[in-house]
């Protein structure tokens, strides 16, 4: 399913900014991280899906997984350096090509994404294959995303065009969360912390709603000045506890997967 991307002559390298400082080493250490605890959680499928995230200080480039390789063997030097054109510009190999294509004009068409990920991660997928809106708005997890959410209707098969990751951006409008229909979640941040704890918590609040409709009763949503209320609770403090959950799982690999740093 996944489609490699042949990316321009390694000539573009020649006058490439610097990229060994430490705020992007450390960027690069968090999304090795983010991507070693999706394929614990059950995040990943094969050596598709990707995770994006604009290199800080350099607006016109993003970092971004290489083709072939599973999230779970991922580390910070693994991954790759590419502009919008395709070039890869620090790192070995190319990335899968539609995460370039998506995660190219995601971060082109939409600067407040600083970071994109893309899954087919199972009850949030499931959630965008039904009829009408995927959440039901009837958990306390699923509050979080409360007015947050947009759905992408028009399928369109693979992502294997600029146009396509174009149609995508557009569809996304102002939301932070895109159900893909019959195809996966986007999640767009302005941290790498964001982007992990809102695709961890989307999944949480999928499972639980999928969950209560296997029971065969009725799921029952929250009346909505509610649900606005707690929406309200639930974002008050979200970039720290974001920035602690990301911290938090940096620790557990740490002791139990040092090697997502290197």
């Amino acid at each position: 399913m996944a489609h490699s991307l042949k990316s321009h002559s390694d000539s573009h390298r020649l006058n490439r900014p610097d990229l060994s400082t430490d705020v992007i080493r450390t960027a690069k250490e968090d999304l090795a991280a983010c991507f070693r605890m999706a394929a614990r959680n059950g995040f990943e499928e094969g050596i598709c899906h990707h995770f994006s995230a604009v290199v800080p200080g350099h607006d016109d480039l993003f970092i971004v997984n290489a083709y072939g390789y599973a999230f779970r063997e991922l580390t910070a030097s693994k991954l790759l350096v590419c502009d919008f054109n395709g070039t890869v510009v620090d790192g070995e190999g190319e990335p899968e090509a539609t995460a370039f294509y998506i995660h190219a004009e995601i971060h082109r068409r939409l600067p407040r994404a600083r970071v994109a990920f893309h899954t087919h991660m199972p009850y949030a997928t499931a959630l965008s294959m039904t009829e009408g809106q995927p959440l039901i708005w009837a958990g306390q997890t699923a509050l979080k995303f409360y007015g947050r959410t947009a759905v992408d209707e028009n399928y369109n098969g693979l992502a294997l065009h600029q146009r396509e990751g174009a149609r995508i951006a557009a569809a996304a409008g102002d939301a932070d969360i895109v159900f893909l229909k019959h195809h996966g979640v986007l999640v767009l941040a302005p941290t790498i912390a964001e982007a992990w704890d809102d695709l961890y918590y989307l999944e949480r609040a999928a499972e639980v709603q999928v969950l209560a409709m296997s029971t065969g009763r009725a799921v029952l949503p929250v009346d909505p000045a509610i649900a606005e209320a707690a929406y309200r609770q639930t974002r008050e403090g979200d970039p720290e506890s974001a920035a602690a959950h990301l911290a938090a799982i940096r620790r557990q690999l740490d002791v139990e997967e040092p090697q997502y740093r290197h």
